[in-house]
């Protein structure tokens, strides 16, 4: 039976010794000491164990259930969402004039987590809410917000996002949903959206959905896409619910994961849709959460990274098979544990500095988030919104690979059901798919976010590694951290003249896309291991007590100095062959 144990200590480790998110000049974040986040942490973790990942198999095992037009979710979905609404976690970091705690986004990222390694698939319920939230909050009219959102905070009603049809997913120009100016002010919007995560589910009385669709008369391609909200009950007046609106599911995804989760074909036959902001501008609205939504789909790639790694290391301390090559290490037993074979700890050493490494850089993406909405800072947000794509495309290709190597860790019992390993498999691999392909990822990347603001905010993320590595070069300490963190940024630079040098043929810049968003992200863990050994030196000549987890740290972080980091090497070699050999064979040879 796999488990999930908290990981509140390597997560009070990152924001107070590497962050210290109390000394941050943002507000709110002055109330974020180590008590307060300590029992927020401690009371999430305790629902994570013990409320939602006893239900996770059982998610998988029983999917959801179309039935006469209503979605049937697994055996005890419903009572853990109660348990989350009844807690405000589902509204943790929504505007409390809205019935939110208002809580830092960078503490909700952090509960987002554990509670995503627990149980992705139940956890995309209320994850999908506060996407409509947001677009609401952002987008909607003061009569909107107060309509729609103390529900959607509370999750006493649903939320989704409807944007793919079965023509078109990133191509969103060529959407054929169509709504129809009503003389009351309303819209009748008909079509067909696919893919809609929680799209039918009977865990809340009402769902919002969100629906892009075109105006008839407007301008072509996305430049006539508007965003209405389409309730599935009508609201009245005075807030209670009406009649059915012409929306239904007509059916329900059989995919490789996320059994839990109900993904839907919803159709939409002259339902009454509310127009939110301007006519024509809906992708903008739409779009107006995407750093927040592409963070937290790289904490899904994060959080089963994490909880994979956790049940392979239970596995590999317990399995016993031969002895160790450098002689008998568990002489009581009659095979020494597979945890002593040097094959077995690359692989756990390879999930252990993903996972901790990962964890620091998306917390730190998160911060920068809070201070662009808190402190309403541009600088902040274009450096943010240049490593969005980093964060979402390098966490969950390297969370899927993170996963493989997990059950890699079980032998051929990982190739089986009973110990559930290769449920996180399955499940992290939508994340490399949705929120934007992680080829698109790469793509938004090099063809747009380099270039923003005239490379203003890549110039600043490179004078950020400088200026860390001028700051600490004279430790003799940190150099086995600070050597080949320059090493790796100096490809990165490379990396990013050669896409300069090369714009005029796009195929050469674009061929290598991908490579440089892993180079990306190499350099950026890179840089979040070198803080994190600075920060484990300090708390060690400080005297710390638990002195053996600062110096796990150490040896995790040379492992990936050593180990991983180098790859940024290899990874700008293949930058720099361009698109000749990419794009050299013809169709038809294909």
């Amino acid at each position: 039976m796999p488990f999930y144990e908290p990981t509140t200590k390597d997560m009070e480790f990152v924001l107070h010794d590497l962050l210290k998110v109390s000394e941050l000049d943002i507000p709110g974040f002055n109330e974020m000491d180590r008590d307060f986040t300590g029992a927020v942490l401690e009371e999430a973790g305790k629902i994570a164990r013990d409320v939602l990942a006893p239900l996770n198999p059982v998610g998988d095992h029983e999917g959801c259930k179309l039935e006469n037009g209503s979605v049937r979710v697994p055996t005890g979905f419903e009572d853990a969402v109660n348990v989350l609404r009844d807690g405000g976690w589902t509204g943790f970091d929504c505007d409390p004039e809205y019935g939110g705690q208002g809580m830092p986004y960078t503490l909700s990222v952090a509960v987002g987590e554990m509670h995503s390694s627990a149980n992705m698939a139940l956890m995309m319920y209320p994850g999908l809410t506060h996407g409509a939230y947001a677009a609401i909050h952002a987008h909607g009219s003061d009569e909107q917000k107060a309509k729609y959102l103390p529900n959607l905070v509370s999750f006493k009603w649903g939320g989704t996002m409807n944007l793919t049809e079965p023509q078109c997913g990133t191509d969103l120009g060529l959407i054929r949903t169509k709504a129809e100016p009503q003389d009351d002010g309303t819209y009748k919007i008909s079509g067909q959206k696919i893919w809609i995560s929680a799209g039918e589910h009977g865990m809340a009385e009402n769902i919002i959905h969100l629906v892009l669709a075109k105006i008839p008369g407007g301008p072509e391609g996305v430049k006539g896409i508007s965003l209405f909200i389409v309730p599935k009950f009508h609201v009245n007046e005075d807030g209670s619910l009406g009649d059915r609106n012409e929306v239904s599911c007509g059916g329900l995804e059989s995919k490789m994961g996320i059994h839990g989760n109900a993904t839907c074909v919803m159709n939409y036959d002259g339902a009454t849709g509310y127009l939110i902001g301007e006519k024509h501008k809906g992708l903008r609205a739409m779009f107006t959460m995407m750093n927040e939504a592409r963070l937290g789909v790289g904490m899904q790639g994060l959080a089963q990274a994490s909880v994979a790694y956790q049940n392979a290391l239970a596995f590999a301390k317990d399995r016993i098979q031969g002895r160790a090559v450098t002689g008998v290490k568990e002489p009581e037993k009659a095979a020494d544990s597979i945890i002593h074979f040097p094959d077995v700890r690359r692989m756990l050493m390879d999930q252990k500095s993903f996972v901790e490494g990962g964890r620091a850089f998306m917390l730190w993406a998160a911060t920068m988030i809070d201070r662009s909405r808190r402190n309403d800072d541009a600088d902040a947000e274009g450096l943010v919104s240049l490593l969005i794509p980093v964060v979402k495309g390098f966490l969950t290709d390297k969370g899927l690979d993170a996963t493989i190597s997990a059950q890699q860790v079980y032998g051929g019992s990982g190739f089986t059901t009973e110990w559930g390993a290769e449920q996180f498999v399955r499940d992290c691999r939508i994340a490399l798919i949705y929120e934007g392909t992680n080829g698109i990822q790469a793509l938004d990347l090099v063809g747009r976010k380099l270039a923003t603001d005239n490379g203003k905010h890549v110039m600043a993320f490179f004078d950020l590694v400088k200026d860390f590595i001028k700051e600490n070069g004279e430790d003799e300490r940190m150099a086995e951290f600070i050597t080949p963190l320059k090493a790796a940024s100096k490809d990165l630079q490379a990396g990013g003249m050669y896409f300069m040098q090369n714009m005029g043929n796009p195929d050469d810049a674009l061929s290598g896309a991908h490579d440089f968003m892993h180079l990306f992200g190499h350099v950026c863990l890179g840089l979040m291991w070198a803080r994190m050994a600075k920060a484990s030196f300090e708390a060690l000549d400080a005297g710390a007590a638990d002195t053996e987890f600062y110096e796990s740290k150490l040896v995790t972080g040379r492992y990936y100095m050593t180990r991983k980091l180098p790859e940024t090497a290899f990874l700008l070699k293949k930058v720099q062959t361009g698109g000749e050999n990419v794009m050299g064979l013809s169709v038809a040879n294909f």
